[in-house]
């Protein structure tokens, strides 16, 4: 099973579930962790190959496709007994969590979509091309960073980019191969999101500078009855690090309104 980490507040304090993105680990969420445990039962998951969930189990699993990876998430919700979770992701995390959600609507209590991806555009279309071109040529980590640099640019990034690169360096080459793999194949899953509204209370909090993420996710919210969208100015892609108080207050505050209009609804 992943390893994971929770919190519980009390036994009728709704759950918070945080998924990371490829090369980070439950541990990008630190400046989360003390917020959240005064309103929620918080847990946070490693993913297959990263932080702690590195046994030899994982090493030997030869398939990586989001059902799997989403279906080893559901395992440690189901082994602590939770019936039913918000869903907090950053990045790669937010497709993640949506195909969880695809599958298993009745656990996904709302979705927070951090940094989402929903749609590769033409940079990330060639992002994609030359990383299946080269993942074989030069080292992972040359490469992870070159992707870090291009997403993430500009100066004020930099904490969010050095953390990323420095998590993902503590994966192996074959293990970024997998995962970049899984990357690559990705398009026919996000067609899908973007046409379907799962009905499914969703928040994307995205960056005014994720300039390759934010167009995308701008038009899907006009078409997804059940989405809103918080923009955080002067900010880029990881905006649970690059800004962590309005990450904080946007969510938890979208978390109670969520609340008050279901409760107002019954």
């Amino acid at each position: 099973m992943l390893h994971y980490t929770a919190y519980e507040l009390n036994a009728d304090a709704e759950w918070i579930t945080f998924v990371h993105g490829a090369g980070g680990s439950s541990s990008i969420w630190f400046r989360q962790i003390r917020d959240f445990r005064k309103h929620f039962n918080v847990l946070l998951i490693d993913l297959r190959g990263h932080g702690k969930s590195k046994s030899p189990v994982y090493e030997k699993l030869k398939r990586y496709s989001f059902d799997v990876i989403g279906d080893e998430v559901i395992e440690v919700l189901c082994h602590l007994k939770i019936t039913q979770t918000h869903f907090v992701g950053i990045s790669l995390g937010t497709i993640i969590i949506r195909e969880i959600a695809e599958r298993y609507p009745h656990m996904a209590k709302s979705l927070i979509m951090g940094g989402a991806v929903m749609k590769l555009n033409v940079r990330g279309q060639v992002l994609m091309f030359m990383g299946a071109l080269l993942k074989s040529v030069i080292p992972y980590l040359l490469l992870y960073k070159l992707f870090a640099f291009i997403i993430m640019p500009k100066d004020t990034h930099k904490e969010s980019r050095n953390l990323f690169i420095a998590e993902a360096k503590k994966l192996c080459q074959k293990e970024f191969k997998r995962w970049f793999t899984l990357i690559s194949e990705v398009n026919p899953l996000l067609r899908l999101f973007r046409i379907k509204d799962n009905g499914i209370p969703t928040f994307y909090i995205m960056g005014s500078e994720d300039h390759m993420f934010l167009p995308s996710i701008t038009q899907l919210v006009k078409n997804h009855s059940a989405s809103e969208l918080f923009v955080v100015e002067n900010c880029g892609h990881v905006v649970n690090i690059e800004q962590p108080s309005i990450f904080n207050k946007e969510v938890i505050s979208y978390l109670y309104r969520l609340n008050e209009d279901l409760a107002f609804s019954e």
